[in-house]
């Protein structure tokens, strides 16, 4: 066996490291090829005219409120699925899983028929004077729609491996079940749940085809930055390109934050306070 420098082992093959720089060549080069494509000394004023700014602000805001309804939506869901079992849970969990393996444009389609003036809910929303499709909330929606299964993956896998054996102790010691939530299972589990808040972000930054279905395009109202992408692809490549350099700049940006540390999305952590092995307070 290989042993590396210092205490751990590192068992990896050399042809493992062969393929895996063929992967990342993969992933890379194309993104090196469109960086060499960018007009750099127009690069500034083309991503920073009006439409420009304009559609990357869009993007930003109905990006961060739609991360906010998927941790509103997706924590109790991957609690749901992690910690209870139930009849149909099997078929629950590949329903919330879904907009991973349907087309946007798809998932688009199913919110213009739900909440769209003649869908399911449009109707009624519409008698009551609320109009969803091909406004900004429409955007807020598709993004949430397709986004939030990557939270509950992402939770839900962090509370399986983190078990449940600091609540059942917290629960011997008199913690009531809400208690026990807020006290230790959510500290527990906060690296798994900001990695899945960042990746919900990032979805939701690079969504096209269930926005554009179902919210359309409307300049400072639904079109977002791959939007304004398209659009520009059409009548001015430059532009296109630069823009497609700013929202890969982001989206990096976004995601390395989170993976700043080796390990620490999925890194296991003790609840916060001691709580399983503390005082809780409230407890009783």
């Amino acid at each position: 066996m290989n042993r590396g420098r210092g205490s751990g082992y590192h068992g990896v093959p050399r042809w493992v490291y062969a393929i895996a720089a063929a992967g990342a060549v993969f992933v890379l080069l194309p993104l090196a090829a469109m960086a060499a494509r960018v007009n750099w000394p127009q690069f500034i004023p083309l991503v920073t005219s009006e439409s420009s700014l304009t559609a990357l602000g869009l993007s930003l805001r109905t990006s961060a409120a739609s991360t906010a309804l998927c941790i509103v939506f997706g924590v109790p869901l991957a609690l749901v699925l992690a910690r209870s079992s139930f009849p149909g849970q099997r078929l629950l969990r590949a329903f919330v899983l879904l907009p991973l393996v349907l087309p946007p444009v798809v998932g688009g389609i199913a919110l213009l028929y739900t909440f769209g003036r003649q869908g399911l809910l449009g109707r009624s929303l519409g008698a009551a004077g609320i109009q969803i499709a091909f406004s900004t909330t429409a955007v807020v929606l598709a993004q949430t729609f397709v986004a939030l299964p990557f939270l509950v993956v992402s939770l839900e896998g962090a509370l399986r491996t983190a078990g449940g054996r600091y609540e059942a102790v917290a629960a011997t010691l008199g913690a009531r079940p809400t208690t026990v939530l807020r006290r230790v299972t959510v500290p527990l589990v906060l690296p798994g749940l900001a990695s899945g808040a960042v990746l919900s972000f990032a979805r939701s930054l690079g969504e096209f085809g269930a926005t554009l279905t179902f919210a359309g395009s409307l300049q400072g109202v639904t079109r977002t930055l791959p939007l304004e992408i398209y659009l520009q692809r059409e009548t001015d490549a430059d532009a296109a390109v630069a823009l497609s350099l700013v929202l890969v700049a982001v989206a990096v940006t976004v995601v390395g934050l989170t993976y700043r540390r080796p390990g620490r999305p999925g890194q296991r952590s003790s609840p916060a306070g001691g709580a399983a092995g503390g005082r809780l307070d409230g407890a009783r």
